[in-house]
């Protein structure tokens, strides 16, 4: 049965999610693009783990940041939506195959890595081993962070439940 109340939510959470994530990378758009990137707002990614249905959501609002801040064009802008989109299906993944939270550190930083590297190396005349591998170092404080979110929501999620809230 379709229930109205629940499609809201989740239209509100998805909303609050991308608001958050493009805030951050306006606060954070100095580290946030380039080959040597720290974007800070893709620990987000980690709350479809616990909120599967973030996945389109968190490649709308990749999209959003790579118009409003990336300047690299359509290319970016589909691809790191894709990207986004990438990793959040994988830490659904992760959840649904009940495999070990720390596991969400992973796609967290190999597939932004893996991924923007295959059209940022050639936009920016730079190897891709070395795209890659500096998108990765800089992924590496989202993921931990990420990581931190999923622990996080699970525990608030269990004490809202054992508290009827």
């Amino acid at each position: 049965m379709y229930s109205f109340w629940s499609s809201s939510r989740r239209l509100t959470i998805s909303a609050m999610v991308i608001a958050a994530y493009l805030a951050i990378i306006f606060f954070t758009a100095g580290i946030s693009f380039g080959a040597y990137q720290i974007r800070i707002a893709t620990a987000l990614y980690a709350l479809a783990y616990c909120f599967p249905f973030l996945v389109i959501p968190m490649g709308i609002a990749n999209f959003f940041a790579n118009l409003l801040f990336g300047g690299l064009g359509i290319i970016d802008m589909i691809g790191g939506s894709l990207v986004g989109m990438i990793v959040t299906f994988l830490l659904v993944q992760i959840k649904i195959r009940t495999l070990p939270i720390w596991l969400a550190f992973f796609p967290i930083v190999l597939v932004p890595a893996l991924g923007v590297g295959l059209w940022l190396a050639p936009l920016l005349h730079i190897p891709y081993t070395a795209v890659v591998s500096s998108i990765a170092i800089g992924q590496i404080i989202p993921a931990g962070i990420g990581v931190f979110f999923i622990h996080t929501f699970i525990r608030y999620k269990y004490i809202l439940i054992k508290e009827n809230i």
